[in-house]
């Protein structure tokens, strides 16, 4: 189970941080990340980790503007966004998969994670 809070309505250039709580994991092996589903667009992986080894993936749309931070013992992920653009307006979703290499998690979103495990939350950039 995942839950998501911190989304809002951002003017362009502007900062958000979401935040992701995590629970249910049963193995510590897993890939944890930030995914987006904007209108009329298939999910996008924007930033995947590895509990096993720390190693973060971000995809080339956020890199650069998006930083992850994690507490692994308390299994919560933040993500901060930063020079926010239009079209970052999306509902940002958080997941984790046990037993997941996390930039195949991240690249392979579309058949890898489903957000029907969490409600999201929405970020709207605009003027």
């Amino acid at each position: 189970q995942f839950a998501e809070s911190g989304g809002g309505l951002v003017q362009p250039g502007g900062s958000l941080t979401l935040s992701c709580t995590v629970s249910g994991l049963t193995s510590d092996y897993y890939a944890i990340g930030w995914f987006r589903l904007a209108p009329g667009k298939e999910i996008e992986g924007i930033t995947c980790a590895s509990n096993n080894d720390g190693r973060v993936y971000y995809s080339d749309s956020v890199k650069g503007r998006f930083t992850v931070s994690r507490d692994t013992a308390k299994k919560t992920m933040n993500l901060q966004m930063n020079n926010l653009k239009p079209e970052d307006t999306a509902v940002y979703y958080c997941g984790a998969e046990e037993w997941m290499d996390h930039d195949r998690y991240c690249i392979f979103a579309k058949t890898q994670f489903s957000p029907s495990g969490s409600q999201g939350t929405q970020v709207t950039v605009s003027s």
